[in-house]
């Protein structure tokens, strides 16, 4: 298999809105942290953001599945394909890509809802080894601030040599995650413009 191939299909994972920098904490854009280290052929991952935004607010765009495509780059589709108790079972398909290489992606997740701070991520099928994660909402220090997190693990389904994998796709999987923050704080000026105009 070419290397144009396997970095192709180790690109699947920036459809996922996660971010990577290597070793260590870095700042990835305006309040965004970022962390990544080799764990065998998986990566571990930490990223996470400060907003000030309303908890349930937070709370329903991280759980808006249905319309993550709207605000997620390079996310085709997303839809609920099943509800079981407070675990949606979601498809999603997009395209990933970097420079010159693209990949289609093609995944089926669990997301289990612990209300009300964490939401569990778990790969069903696709073109990824092994997804496991989490989104957590904690108080920021600041009064009517929030940390958004995800931590967890990602395998692809071809390995890509460690000294490449965070070079190649760190200022992609950073504009993922960012597109969630974005949207959360764009929802709540509209919200709040929202507001002032009721007054």
């Amino acid at each position: 298999m070419s290397r144009g191939s396997v970095i192709r299909c180790w690109l699947a994972v920036l459809v996922l809105g996660f971010g990577l920098v290597q070793g260590g904490f870095a700042m990835a854009a305006e309040g965004m942290v970022v962390h990544a280290e080799p764990r065998g052929p998986a990566v571990a991952i930490d990223v996470r953001a400060t907003v000030a935004a309303p908890h349930a607010l937070i709370w329903s765009t991280l759980t808006d599945y249905g319309h993550l495509s709207e605000f997620i780059p390079g996310m085709q589709s997303s839809k609920i394909t099943e509800r079981r108790g407070t675990t949606a079972i979601v498809e999603q398909r997009g395209e990933a890509g970097f420079m010159v290489f693209s990949y289609g992606i093609d995944v089926l997740v669990a997301s289990t809802e612990y209300q009300p701070d964490t939401i569990e991520i778990r790969l069903l099928k696709g073109n990824l080894k092994r997804l496991d994660g989490r989104y957590q909402v904690q108080r920021g220090e600041k009064d009517g601030t929030w940390v958004v997190s995800w931590s967890g693990m990602v395998e692809p389904s071809l390995p890509l040599p460690q000294f490449l994998n965070v070079r190649l796709i760190r200022g992609s999987i950073v504009d993922q995650f960012r597109g969630m923050i974005d949207e959360i704080e764009r929802r709540d000026v509209v919200r709040r413009t929202a507001s002032t105009k009721g007054h």
